[in-house]
């Protein structure tokens, strides 16, 4: 166990401290998003962030690089307290965020990419011969093979994501952030990436290092600072502490909500959804599972576990390459969300704005759309009737909006979701997949969500529920699907659920 006591006098031995952010406070719209969080990075370090997905990680950081305001706080930089107002700003001082999701364009070159904005000139015309020669120099720097002249989508991943750190080093960079760097990387690649960030250690930069994977902390980090609910946990000194540590940190708080205690799904409850060797890409390796009737099945994980790449395969959306899908007994060939429709099956997106509603269109025509050919007289759409069924479905849900005519954009998030279930319900979907039922709600309306799915339930529905929040997991769950990295890396009773062990299985890479 780690000794949380010889934190700070093992702290004194390391570098000269060049970022401190003290009392960082962020609120959005009904979210306090950080509540008066720290964070100290010193020269020479590479400091792991973590904490659970919505812990405040990524918040921090655009507080940093000049992407939020903050509420109150200070930041001090080289001595120095300051405040940037765009990224723009913390590049030119030299904090400098490399992102998971690679910000390249494929059609330009390395050099073009790396220069992109800050182009070197030669009278009115971009050098480009100067800026080969610039980007070579960076690369011998890093001890990167690259041709600044090649095509950036013709490069792999993780060839790309060198040119982000190039990119990075190219600003002169004294503090950078990587963020979930090694999510999308082969293990050489990853290898390669950490040679390049202890390098950058060696060379006296502070770096910040977001990610999930806990055996990628034991190896890289010098220290680790955890946030959870927005807050600040504590630092640890990443030698000294199990991965046992990390997680009761990071998960170690009061659930408010009575967590369900055993499976309200009866012992011969008939199987209504079979998945065998579901395979989509690298983010679904071989996931089976069963959906049982009148069962709530959580799916729980890290960001990037293939959660939502899972429902969306097999609610065809996505295209899966193999695996077999049985609905009530029956193998069914699923290749696009009209065939699951007509399997019976229903998905709330976690986009719900996006792939969900029509937010320009009314509580009526949102309720029908997936529903239509059974509002149809001829070419005309029997508005008496359409009207007539999204007002039972305002009623049965509660909705709050003036009446069914009114555009779903002036709803409130929580309506908006229910109106999104209203369309599944009219269908008479038997299958539902609710993918991060509650995101962006406020507290009043998730507990709303809850007593709907559990009536649902009760009627005979049976739902797939994947979420993020782990008090919504194991208050909600009969039984747990835990992912890691695409693959399904536990199966958990609801009885038997913890914190710790849906964790443990979250972090695990089979």
């Amino acid at each position: 166990m780690c000794d949380y006591n010889k934190v700070e006098r093992k702290d004194r031995d390391m570098g000269e401290v060049i970022l401190t952010m003290k009392g960082i406070d962020k609120s959005f719209p009904g979210v306090h998003a950080l509540d008066h969080v720290d964070l100290e990075i010193r020269k020479g370090e590479v400091h792991a962030l973590m904490g659970e997905n919505g812990a405040g990680k990524s918040t921090l950081m655009k507080v940093l690089t000049g992407i939020y305001s903050k509420d109150s706080g200070s930041i001090t930089y080289e001595g120095k307290e300051v405040e940037f107002t765009s990224p723009r700003d913390a590049q030119d001082a030299g904090i400098v965020i490399v992102h998971q999701e690679l910000n390249m364009l494929n059609h330009l070159t390395v050099a073009q990419n790396i220069f992109i904005g800050r182009e070197i000139m030669n009278g009115k015309l971009i050098n480009d011969a100067k800026m080969n020669e610039e980007a070579a120099k960076l690369f011998r720097q890093l001890n990167i093979d690259i041709d600044p002249k090649e095509k950036m989508g013709n490069l792999t991943v993780g060839k790309q994501q060198m040119c982000e750190i190039a990119k990075a080093i190219s600003h002169e960079a004294k503090v950078i952030i990587f963020d979930e760097p090694s999510a999308a990387l082969t293990e050489a690649e990853i290898e390669e990436l950490f040679k390049i960030i202890r390098d950058l250690r060696d060379k006296q930069l502070g770096i910040v290092y977001i990610s999930h994977r806990m055996d990628e902390i034991k190896v890289i980090t010098d220290r680790v600072t955890v946030m959870r609910d927005g807050s600040y946990v504590g630092t640890l000194i990443t030698k000294d502490c199990t991965k046992d540590d990390i997680i009761n940190m990071m998960v170690g708080r009061v659930i408010y909500e009575d967590p369900k205690t055993e499976s309200n799904v009866a012992p011969d409850a008939p199987v209504v959804l079979k998945v065998e060797h579901l395979n989509a890409g690298k983010m679904v390796q071989d996931v089976s599972f069963e959906l049982h009737k009148g069962e709530i099945l959580g799916f729980s994980g890290l960001m990037g576990a293939g959660r939502t790449e899972t429902a969306r395969a097999l609610f065809g959306a996505d295209p899966k390459e193999s695996g077999d899908i049985y609905v009530n007994g029956k193998k069914v060939d699923i290749k696009s969300p009209m065939d699951a429709v007509k399997c019976g099956i229903g998905y709330l997106s976690e986009d719900r704005k996006r792939y969900g509603i029509v937010v320009a269109k009314s509580v009526a025509e949102n309720s029908t759309m997936a529903s239509m050919e059974n509002f149809m007289n001829g070419i005309f759409i029997n508005k008496k009737k359409e009207n007539e069924i999204a007002k039972k479905y305002v009623n049965d849900l509660k909705t709050k909006t003036p009446g069914v005519d009114q555009l779903v954009v002036n709803l409130s998030g929580g309506n908006q979701q229910k109106v999104v279930i209203a369309k599944w319900l009219v269908r008479n979907c038997d299958i539902l997949i609710f993918d991060e039922p509650t995101r962006g709600i406020d507290v009043g309306a998730k507990s709303e969500i809850y007593h709907l799915m559990n009536e649902l339930v009760a009627e005979g529905k049976s739902i797939i529920m994947i979420s993020s929040e782990m008090t919504e997991i194991l208050r909600m769950s009969d039984r747990i699907v835990v992912m890691c990295e695409g693959k399904k890396t536990g199966e958990i009773d609801i009885s038997e659920a913890t914190q710790e062990n849906i964790m443990h299985a979250a972090t695990r890479r089979e």
